[in-house]
């Protein structure tokens, strides 16, 4: 779901960069106040399986590539803030090293992956657990708020392009909402099974859970 350059509207994506860098500044500061020793190589591990994670692309009529995203991964394990910081940090590198992405349409990409998608992600998540107690309530709420997560920020994608006249509606709807329903769904199951795995060996790596 990496916006290129020369998709969105200017208005647009100059508001989103201002946006996003201000988030990220709050976050970067909100990190730097509580952050351990022991989250810190966390973070980098993350942000490493993530960036190789968002390499396998899935091209698209009409629409920008697909990818599994693993915003809501980071969140579940590190923290939303944190999970902020580690998605701008893949999706940065991805920009300048590889052009996946576009530099202009950083902040937009940034905002509907790395913000919109992990904070909207994570209290799916936390609502979810509200409901369902115990290891149960981890691992399907992990499933749960990765797929939710994932079409919240494609409908924000789609919703851009069509605003700045890029691409009709009838266009990318179906095609980047249809795709993403499996793409989601899949996401879901991994990252579903991720958070299992950890909660089985490292119990205390998974964010807000007690040992």
């Amino acid at each position: 779901m990496h916006l290129p350059d020369g998709v969105l509207d200017t208005k647009i994506w100059a508001t989103l960069d201002v946006v996003t860098a201000g988030v990220v500044g709050v976050a970067i500061r909100k990190v730097s106040k509580k952050v351990d020793q022991r989250q810190i190589p966390m973070m980098g591990v993350m942000a490493a399986f993530i960036f190789a994670a968002q390499l396998m692309n899935v091209p698209t009529p009409g629409g920008p590539p697909v990818h599994l995203v693993g915003a809501v991964l980071a969140a579940v394990l590190l923290g939303p803030w944190e999970a902020v910081i580690v998605m701008t940090a893949v999706l940065t590198v991805q920009a300048l090293l590889l052009q996946d992405g576009g530099l202009l349409a950083l902040g937009a990409n940034v905002f509907n992956i790395g913000i919109v998608g992990t904070f909207a992600g994570y209290y799916i998540y936390r609502g979810w657990r509200a409901l369902v107690s115990g290891d149960r309530g981890v691992i399907t709420g992990s499933f749960v708020a990765s797929w939710l997560a994932i079409l919240l920020s494609t409908a924000l994608v789609a919703g851009e392009m069509i605003v700045s006249g890029a691409t009709p509606a009838t266009l990318v709807l179906p095609v980047l909402g249809i795709t993403n329903l499996f793409v989601g769904a899949i996401e879901g199951l991994i990252v579903a099974g991720i958070v299992g795995f950890v909660l089985k060996v490292r119990r205390d790596l998974v964010y807000g859970e007690q040992p």
